[in-house]
């Protein structure tokens, strides 16, 4: 009360607040964790819950900070720590991820990732892990009571952000290396506490490929967007499609995440993942370069020839920058804006806020957006249609929702073949 209260007028303010996020912070951001910890590239790593390991500690990095992520994986291989497991009864340290830490970790360690948002509890009901050490985000309150059931130590490490019946061990940057080890250090004490009673991990796990950074995907290239331009040209590849975001108790688990990628794919549109969908997606085994025969004959062809997955792991949710950066490569070389490529993103299982700032700076930038979960807006038909339609004169793009993944592959592959025609593209394979 007693501000502005017209629709449009919030609306773009959320906009250029959204654009200042995702070209600022978190593009800033992506870039300086790139200095600080190298730029990913291309390897093999594992996913599932069957990381674990029944004879080694087990922790479990958690959240959105890579710092502490870092450091924990630093900390893990330390002599005296691994010194100190063994006596402890372990034959080593076993660091595994959840959520976007684990997919920072990930891309530049090959640390095995244990699961998406929804599989955190699983984690710890498997009765192995000693530590889930977490930062902000994505943290579900619930740890607290469920770690209080088994021996997992629930470490909170946050200035910003605590959770109930935590062990608290801040993190500060300027004892980074000292409070990893400390932290480390608390979980494999805690290994002899582990009752093995309760210890069911399951044998589920799924070998991946990740670690594409915009560069890593330009230099597979041969330094330019050139041949990925060709092969849109050509139809080979029908389009890009950016599919990304969390997971949402309203859905199956990655029911939406998969389907729709796997529609995606079939359809010859070269899919970029980032989050936990890129996770679901490499829990389905879509993160290998053998997932190309389930591709359109003309991405298919493409991905043999380049020796990659069909669906290209970019990151966590805040790496979303990275396919901002490659879509600006492409719209550069083309003379177009990014709203004229032949492109479309979704997220079928979103749910956090800083989901709406995601979608927000990605629809800004002219990217076709697909919710795959309604957003509270329906209340007003002034905002919805605004969102729905009246933002493409303004960004050069909208909103769609859509919850089935079947239609919202549909509504994607409409859009592309939109911008493919408006370009005078050849027409799909």
């Amino acid at each position: 009360m007693g501000v502005d209260n017209d629709a449009v007028h919030i609306l773009l303010q959320g906009l250029r607040t959204g654009l200042s996020d995702g070209w600022g912070g978190s593009m800033i951001a992506t870039d300086i964790q790139d200095i600080l910890f190298g730029t990913p590239q291309p390897r093999r790593s594992t996913v599932n819950l069957g990381v674990l390991s029944r004879d080694k500690v087990n922790i479990i990095v958690h959240g959105h900070e890579p710092i502490l992520s870092e450091m924990i994986v630093e900390a893990a291989e330390d002599p005296e720590l691994l010194k100190l497991a063994k006596e402890k009864g372990a034959t080593g340290i076993n660091v595994a991820g959840i959520c976007c830490t684990g997919n920072e970790a990930l891309m530049r360690h090959g640390t095995p990732i244990a699961g998406t948002f929804l599989q955190q509890e699983l984690a710890v009901i498997t009765g192995a892990v000693e530590a889930i050490v977490v930062d902000v985000q994505c943290v579900m309150p619930s740890l607290g009571d469920l770690t209080g059931c088994y021996h997992t130590k629930f470490i909170s490490t946050s200035p910003k952000a605590d959770f109930p019946n935590t062990v608290r061990i801040e993190f500060h940057e300027a004892r980074a290396y000292e409070t990893a080890k400390e932290i480390v250090k608390a979980a494999v004490e805690n290994f002899p506490n582990r009752v093995l009673e309760k210890v069911t991990i399951p044998e589920e796990k799924q070998e991946c490929m990740v670690g594409f950074s915009a560069e890593a995907i330009l230099g597979a290239l041969g330094g330019s967007p050139d041949p990925l331009i060709d092969a849109i040209k050509s139809g080979a590849i029908r389009g890009i499609g950016a599919v990304v975001g969390c997971n949402n108790v309203k859905v199956t688990h990655n029911y939406g995440h998969v389907n729709l990628v796997k529609e995606l794919i079939k359809n010859n549109v070269l899919v970029v993942t980032t989050g936990c969908n890129a996770i679901a997606c490499a829990e389905a085994g879509l993160l290998l370069p053998e997932a190309s025969e389930l591709a359109g004959q003309g991405l298919k062809a493409v991905c043999k020839a380049l020796g990659i997955p069909p669906v290209l792991h970019m990151g966590s949710c805040v790496d979303i920058s990275r396919i901002l950066v490659l879509s600006s490569a492409l719209a550069n070389r083309l003379g177009v804006d990014i709203s004229d490529l032949p492109a479309a993103g979704a997220a079928p299982e979103w749910m956090s806020e800083k989901a709406v700032s995601i979608g927000a700076y990605v629809v800004s930038s002219g990217v076709f957006t697909v919710l795959g979960t309604i957003p509270a807006v329906l209340g007003s038909q002034a905002v919805t249609s605004l969102l729905t339609e009246g933002l493409n004169d303004v960004v050069g793009a909208s909103f769609a929702v859509e919850p089935d993944p079947f239609k919202a592959a549909d509504l994607m592959l409409e859009h592309i073949d939109g911008k493919r025609k408006a370009l005078g593209l050849t027409s799909e394979s």
